[in-house]
Order: C-alpha cells, then structure tokens, then sequence
C-alpha cells in the first residue's frame, strides 16, 4: 500500500443565511465611506459680542496718567516764601481792619480829650500833652497787640491751610495712582478675554483641520468594523499527501506527457 500521509484543514467562510444581508450591508457601507467630506461652512466659533467690542474699545482708550499726576512731592511750610505766602492774604483781610479801627478809636479819644481840655481852660498846656503823649503809648501798645495776635492767628491758619493743601495734593496723587492701576488691571482683563475668544477660534479651526485630515483614516477604520463581528461558519477539510513514490511517478507521467507533445504523439 502506498506511503500516504493524512492531512487536515479547517476554513472559515460566511455563514448562508447571512449572506445577502451583509452584502448589502457592505456595499452601502462601502458606498458611504467614498463619499467626499462635507465641510461645515459656517462660523466656527461665536466671538465677541457687541457689547464686548464697545468695551474692548473703551479700555483701548483709557489713557495712563502722567508721572506728574502720580508723583507727591511734599512741600515744607517753613520753607522761604511758603509761609508768607499764606500768612499775607489773612494779614491784609484781618489786621488792616483792626489796626484802622484802633487808630480810628484813638483818634476820638485824642479829640474828647482835647474838647474837655478846651472847656476846662487847659486846652494847649502841659497836661494835654501828657495826656496826648500817654493815648499814643496805649495806640502804639494795642497796634502791638494786634499785630502780635494777628500774625500767631495768621501763622496758625496759614500752616492748616497749606496741610489741607498738602493733604489734598497728596489724595489726588493717590487717587491718580489707584485710577492707572485699576486701567492697568481693566485692560489686563479685558485683554484676556480678548485672547480667550481669539485662542477659542484658533483651536476651532486646529479641530476642523484634523477633522479634515484625519477623515481618509476614519473612513477605513469604518470599514474595517464592517467587516467585524460578521457571522462565520468553520468548515473541516481532509486530504492526503502522496507519498515520495507517488509523487515521483506523477513526476514522470509529466514528463512523458511533455515529450508525446513534442514528438507529436499526443
């Protein structure tokens, strides 16, 4: 008996009862992935408002302030001229009338004096002098008086007025410096949102341009998973495997049958 050697094999093939519909199926599936990609044409993102506009537009023209406006440089009342500067005024406004009224009163005491001298008979002697000489010592005593109260008063009022002036040099400068800070701080923001909004259109064209790239891959990746889960059925096969004699006898038979072509004896 010749030397035989048994071999098997197994093969998958689509189940019978499937397979119209999974034809089908395919052939949709392949009419579908070659279909060209549809773009979507429209904005991608939504972009400022109007209203953010008008603010981006407002915060663009706030203006920094000077170094001017956001510098305090203190003042010293002592310094030359500061004081007098604004002691003058309440000296003219307040001791000029005072020292006018206090020669204006020593001026009708000199006459009263003078009149009871006159009716007395001792108008022109001695003691009208000594009387005319003592009301221009208590003149010059009140003038000194005035003019003494006048200038403590002024130096006093004066120093409140040019503090309340320094004061307020000094708020507005801090005020100037908070407005630049809170400008800074208002375009900071509205700058960040600004880029926000541009780096959302940016990432929204980045996503539809790998959306676009990336199709071809999708498209196969599709039709793979049609191709899976599919319902198979195994089938077994068995054949044999000729022996070496076998096969030497076949390969002689061809031989033979070669050379009856060649002689024409087919």
């Amino acid at each position: 008996m010749a030397d035989t050697n048994t071999m098997r094999a197994e093969e998958s093939s689509l189940s019978s009862w499937a397979g119209p519909y999974v034809t089908e199926m395919l052939g949709r599936g392949q009419a579908l992935a070659g279909l060209p990609y549809q773009a979507y044409m429209g904005p991608l993102t939504a972009g400022p408002s109007e209203l953010q506009t008008q603010a981006f537009q407002g915060l663009g023209a706030l203006n920094i302030p000077t170094a001017a406006q956001t510098t305090y440089d203190p003042a010293s009342f002592t310094a030359a001229g500061a004081a007098q500067q604004y002691m003058s005024p309440y000296l003219q406004a307040a001791l000029e009338p005072q020292i006018a009224e206090a020669q204006r009163q020593a001026e009708i005491q000199r006459v009263q004096t003078a009149s009871r001298l006159g009716r007395a008979g001792a108008y022109g002697g001695g003691r009208q002098a000594i009387m005319e000489a003592e009301g221009q010592r208590n003149l010059l005593r009140n003038l000194a008086d005035i003019t003494g109260r006048g200038y403590q008063t002024a130096f006093e009022q004066a120093q409140q007025q040019f503090n309340a002036e320094q004061a307020r040099q000094m708020a507005a400068a801090g005020q100037a410096q908070r407005y630049g800070l809170d400008v800074l701080g208002a375009q900071r923001t509205g700058g960040e949102l600004q880029r926000a909004i541009e780096q959302q259109g940016i990432g929204a064209d980045i996503a539809q341009f790998e959306q676009e790239r990336d199709y071809p891959y999708k498209q196969v990746q599709f039709m793979q998973s049609l191709l899976q889960g599919l319902p198979l059925e195994t089938q077994s096969y068995t054949y044999y495997e000729p022996s070496g004699l076998q096969s030497l006898a076949a390969g002689g038979r061809d031989i033979l049958s070669i050379l009856d072509l060649l002689s024409g004896r087919a």
